[in-house]
C-alpha cells in the first residue's frame, strides 16, 4: 500500500454508531458458546456434559423499532425489500431474540479457560452490524469486516478493555482485534452511520449464547454444579435465575422481561 493511501485512509477516520435489521444474525454463532463441547477449542477448565437451555420471553406487546432513514446511503437502502428498522426488539412468538445469555456464577473458583484460535466475525452489512449481539472469548480475534461499498467506523466503547476506532472505507476490508478482559457487555457504534449499533459480551469461559428469534438458547457442556445465569438485553435490561444441573443432565431455565420503563 502507498503512503499516500495510507495517509489518506488515516485522514478518513471518523467514528460508527451500530444498529442492525430486524431479526438475528448467525455471523458470529461459533462464539456463542461451546456448541462443539465445553472447551473443544480451548480447555484447561472443567467441562462436562450438562446442558441448561430455554427461552426468553417477552410480556406484553414490545415497542415498536424506530425505522431508519438509509436515503443518503442508497447502496445499503438497496440490500432491503422495504424500510429498515433499528432492531432494538425482536419478538417472535413471545420470545425475545438478540438477547445475550451466559453463566454469571457458580463455576469452580479460579477455574480458567484458555481463548480459542477460531476467528469471530462481525461484519457492516447493509449499514448494519451483524450479528447485533454475540458473544467472543477474552484473547480470541474478533475479524471486523465491511462489506458495503461506503464508509464505516467501528468504535468499541468498552470500561474494562481498550477501545478502538477503525476505519474502513471501502468494501472487502478487514480488521482483526481482540479483548483481553471479560466484560459484558461491549458497545459497538459508528459515527458516520449514527443507527448502527452492535453489542458483544466478552466472557472467561466458553458458557453463553445469544438468544435465536424466537427467544430460545443452549448452553452446552456444563460441569455439575449450580450456576447462576444472566440474561442480557440492550433496551429491556437484565434478568436472572438459578439453575442446578447433574452429569449428563439437561435443564430449563426460562426467562421473561417486560417493556423497558
Amino acid at each position: 500500500m502507498s503512503r499516500a493511501l495510507v495517509a489518506a485512509v488515516t485522514l478518513v477516520a471518523i467514528a460508527c454508531s451500530g444498529g442492525d435489521r430486524e431479526g438475528t444474525d448467525t455471523t458470529a454463532a461459533a462464539a456463542n458458546g461451546p456448541s462443539a463441547g465445553a472447551g473443544a477449542s480451548g480447555g484447561g477448565g472443567p467441562t462436562g456434559d450438562a446442558v441448561v437451555s430455554g427461552r426468553v420471553r417477552f410480556a406484553g406487546t414490545a415497542p415498536a423499532n424506530p425505522t431508519i432513514d438509509m436515503s443518503e446511503e442508497k447502496a445499503c437502502a438497496a440490500k432491503y425489500s422495504g424500510t429498515p428498522v433499528d432492531s432494538q426488539y425482536v419478538v417472535r412468538d413471545g420470545g425475545l431474540g438478540n438477547v445475550f445469555v451466559y453463566v454469571k456464577s457458580g463455576l469452580p473458583d479460579g477455574a480458567t479457560y484458555a481463548a480459542p484460535t477460531e476467528t469471530v466475525v462481525i461484519d457492516q452489512n447493509g449499514c448494519e452490524y451483524r450479528p447485533r449481539v454475540f458473544g467472543i472469548r477474552a484473547g480470541q480475534p474478533l475479524e471486523i469486516r465491511n462489506s458495503d461499498p461506503v464508509l464505516h467506523n467501528i468504535k468499541a466503547v468498552p470500561t474494562k478493555n481498550r477501545g478502538f476506532n477503525i476505519s474502513q472505507p471501502s468494501a472487502g476490508m478487514k480488521t482483526t482485534r481482540t479483548f483481553t478482559t471479560a466484560e459484558a457487555m461491549v458497545p459497538l457504534e459508528c459515527n458516520v452511520h449514527g443507527w448502527m449499533k452492535g453489542f458483544v459480551g466478552v466472557m472467561a469461559h466458553p458458557y453463553f449464547a445469544t438468544t435465536s428469534a424466537d427467544g430460545s438458547f443452549s448452553i452446552k457442556g456444563l460441569p455439575p454444579g449450580t450456576y447462576e445465569i444472566e440474561a442480557w438485553h440492550e433496551k429491556a435490561g437484565t434478568q436472572r435465575t438459578t439453575v442446578t444441573v447433574g452429569s449428563g443432565e439437561t435443564k430449563t431455565a426460562d426467562l421473561t422481561f417486560g417493556a423497558a420503563t
